[in-house]
């Protein structure tokens, strides 16, 4: 266990979210409650069912059961509950910025239209930033198990509403579908003002990572843990300071790795890479931010130095405005002063 005082500076230090799936927010009491108001019949008995069910074998076995979950999102008002349940929680662990993904082909295929997804999402987010002070981008994907042609159909039907939308990323089943296989969707995407993220080297290999790199221009590499068996990638992203949003209960939950002490994540940010810790779909990995942080603290003893580096990166990873990420480092940096002064604790100052 822990000094009560890192408890405390895990907990208050003020967070960025760069890697969370809104549907995989979605908690089996809600999941339930849902099913409920619109007179779906789920293949689960109860909460505690569900929570049974959340033993994966891998990725896909996994997004059998989270599309099954998904069904229950109807109404606008279901995606704002969803969405604002995760808020809340993660307000509650000071996480002050947020870049959610949504996956609009999960729901149009079951005749949910784009709009009612769109906005009951947006609503929450928009009810975020003024009740909870929790400020926010949206970054939709394209499922890669679904043909280019059916992602360059989400892409257009987007098209209406890139005002709320920041960027385009790329989710689903990983092995078999390359990012090159969405060479022109991404292209479409960039020369109509959205920026680009990309999972890759989660299950797949480097080359997956290249490819995103190289090929989709993407500005965030979503996973890639798998870099380190690249030693001309891992030099390219340190040199080039791209960022890899890690989501390390995730990794350990879909069998990446055994256990979070084989975790390669310390390895990554010893080499000098711009890792960051998130969540991912955190009601079925067993837990938010802050439980990813306090199981690589326990597993690989990061200090207060480590976690201090991985937040201010994901500040400076995320797609805010330069004004609006130094706001957000100035606090960050008043916050480790003070704690520093309150609790008699040295924690160097990283530039």
């Amino acid at each position: 266990m822990w000094p009560k005082n890192m408890e405390a500076f895990i907990h208050g230090i003020p967070k960025a979210e760069l890697h969370i799936h809104i549907e995989g927010s979605l908690e089996p009491e809600l999941m339930f409650k849902l099913a409920a108001k619109n007179g779906i019949r789920l293949t689960f008995e109860s909460v505690a069912d569900v929570r049974r069910a959340y033993d994966f074998k891998d990725l896909q076995f996994f997004l059998d059961i989270y599309y099954q979950g998904t069904q229950v999102l109807l109404t606008e008002d279901d995606f704002y509950q969803l969405t604002w349940g995760y808020l809340q929680k993660a307000s509650e662990q000071n996480v002050r910025h947020t870049e959610i993904f949504f996956d609009p082909q999960t729901h149009t295929a079951r005749g949910i239209k784009f709009e009612t997804i769109l906005k009951g999402i947006y609503k929450a987010l928009s009810d975020a930033r003024q009740h909870l002070g929790l400020s926010s981008n949206l970054i939709m994907c394209f499922l890669r198990h679904l043909s280019a042609e059916e992602g360059m159909k989400t892409l257009e039907q987007a098209l209406a509403f890139k005002d709320c939308i920041a960027a385009v990323g790329l989710d689903s089943t990983e092995l078999g579908n390359p990012p090159e296989k969405f060479r022109h969707v991404f292209d479409l995407a960039r020369r109509n003002g959205f920026k680009t993220v990309a999972h890759a080297g989660e299950e797949g290999p480097p080359e997956y990572i290249w490819q995103a790199l190289k090929v989709l221009k993407a500005e965030r590499i979503d996973h890639g843990v798998r870099c380190v068996e690249d030693f001309a990638l891992v030099d390219y992203l340190v040199k080039e300071q791209v960022p890899l949003t890690v989501c390390p209960l995730s990794n350990v939950k879909l069998r990446i790795f055994d256990d979070m002490r084989q975790h390669n994540f310390k390895k990554m940010l010893n080499l000098g890479l711009c890792v960051t810790i998130n969540s991912d779909d955190p009601a079925y990995f067993g837990g938010y931010i802050e439980d990813n942080i306090r199981a690589l603290h326990k597993a690989h003893g990061l200090d207060f130095q480590d976690i201090y580096k991985i937040t201010r990166n994901a500040f400076k990873a995320s797609f805010l405005t330069p004004l609006e990420k130094q706001k957000h480092l100035d606090e960050l940096d008043e916050f480790v002063s003070d704690f520093a002064r309150s609790h008699m604790q040295a924690i160097p100052h990283i530039s």
